[in-house]
């Protein structure tokens, strides 16, 4: 297998994969980047956002991961935030997943970042066991909070008295 950063003529790759995740998190509705949006993001001068997909012998595409840097005010460092890891469900339990996570692990290790943190949906007992089994833990007095649509809007138009 071969992990590798996604090419500019590779966006429609990103959005197919994306859209492939939504589909199995139950969601197809949700995935509404289109692929300009796509490539704004991932292939700008100074990206934000980063896409690697790890590819079989073969050469063939058969998952990805699309992380951002974040930053602690504790340790001073950045870290990974890892948005998305997708293995496409033909190619689960090849370990492409864990040899994902291994190379994102890499990069934090190199570069001096003290974490690597992800969400996972409270319904897939597939994916928080296997996250448990490399060593990552519940973060369980932590609760996500999100503003979007609408209330993004009336919060950005408050008046502050």
């Amino acid at each position: 297998m071969k992990i590798r950063s996604a090419l500019p003529h590779e966006a429609s790759l990103i959005q197919e994969l994306v859209y492939e995740l939504a589909v199995f998190e139950k969601a197809p509705e949700s995935a509404q980047a289109s692929l300009s949006d796509i490539e704004k993001a991932f292939f700008a001068p100074h990206p934000a956002v980063f896409c690697d997909f790890v590819e079989d012998d073969s050469g063939t595409v058969q998952g990805f991961a699309i992380w951002f840097l974040n930053y602690s005010t504790w340790t001073g460092t950045h870290g990974i935030y890892l948005e998305d890891l997708f293995i496409r469900p033909a190619a689960r339990g090849n370990g492409y997943g864990k040899a994902m996570l291994k190379h994102l692990a890499g990069i934090c290790v190199r570069r001096g970042y003290h974490r690597l943190q992800w969400w996972v949906l409270d319904w897939n007992q597939n994916a928080i066991t296997f996250y448990e089994g490399l060593g990552a833990k519940f973060m369980q007095e932590w609760t996500v909070m999100r503003v979007e649509g609408d209330s993004l809007k009336e919060l950005s138009s408050l008046s502050i008295n």
